[in-house]
């Protein structure tokens, strides 16, 4: 680690992490003509945005900055793979079977527990103590619509609050626990294949999560909120569940042992990807 990606991560504890999220989400939101396409042109002239795979590619016909953050791509922009897809555009950071103490690897040097990823219930933790993780980082240049990477039946979605660490590869180099400490939204899925969690996880200026079915979640405060549902919801393989109000990471965690493929770490991938495939 180089001595600014460690000033980096330093610095960011004593920000107001989640007063400068909400500024930027204000912003984000904006529909003033001029300020919104501002924005949205100084962003796809410096992140490369590829704006030829959108469904509207013109970048003044969105409404706000968020609107086009969050834009829906063409019909076969991303076509579905075998077995178990990548739920997003990104990097994929890190891959593998969960320990037999129940940690995921967060990068060299650091892990963290499950049973902390998805908000301290032992019991559902357990759950996935056999089985494999992997975590996709997505940039700002990626699409950042989340999709189903098999189908599943939602058991129930998990509120968790925590900081706002930037997400980035540098500070997963150095802040200890990162995604069991930022805010998150864990989705619990039951598939043909066992349980699977969907964990997303929020970050420095990320203004909100939303899902499919719920519509906006975060920002939340206070403990973690459990939330059921009065009638099954079913997402289809592909199918779009979430999407981030700027960029972060999911963290994929299934129950039972999945094969990963010629997969290497930091490895590019596009949503709707083959990402593994599960075991009997």
């Amino acid at each position: 680690m180089t001595l600014s990606q460690k000033a980096f991560s330093l610095l960011q504890y004593p920000l107001p992490q989640h007063a400068l999220s909400r500024l930027t989400g204000k912003f984000a939101q904006c529909d003033n003509p001029w300020v919104k396409d501002t924005l949205i042109k100084a962003f796809i002239k410096r992140f490369k945005v590829d704006m030829s795979q959108a469904l509207e590619p013109d970048p003044t016909a969105y409404a706000t900055f968020n609107d086009f953050f969050t834009r829906a791509l063409k019909a076969d922009a991303r076509p579905l793979g075998e077995g178990l897809l990548s739920p997003a555009d990104g990097t994929l950071s890190q891959f593998g079977r969960l320990t037999t103490a129940g940690k995921l690897v967060q990068a060299k040097g650091h892990t963290f527990s499950v049973q902390t990823l998805l908000g301290g219930d032992k019991a559902l933790a357990d759950e996935f103590l056999n089985g494999s993780f992997a975590t996709v980082y997505l940039s700002p240049s990626d699409y950042h619509r989340v999709h189903m990477p098999v189908t599943g039946t939602l058991r129930e979605m998990i509120y968790v609050p925590g900081r706002l660490f930037s997400v980035n590869q540098a500070t997963a180099n150095y802040v200890p626990g990162l995604f069991a400490r930022n805010e998150r939204l864990v989705c619990i899925f039951d598939t043909e294949h066992g349980p699977m969690a969907m964990v997303l996880v929020g970050a420095m200026i990320v203004a909100a999560i939303e899902t499919v079915w719920s519509g906006q979640v975060t920002p939340l405060s206070g403990h973690p909120q459990r939330m059921r549902f009065g009638q099954p919801i079913v997402l289809e393989k592909g199918a779009e569940m979430g999407r981030f109000k700027l960029g972060s990471t999911v963290v994929l965690c299934f129950a039972k042992p999945v094969v990963f493929g010629n997969h290497a770490l930091g490895a590019t991938v596009q949503m709707g990807q083959s990402l593994a495939t599960p075991t009997p």
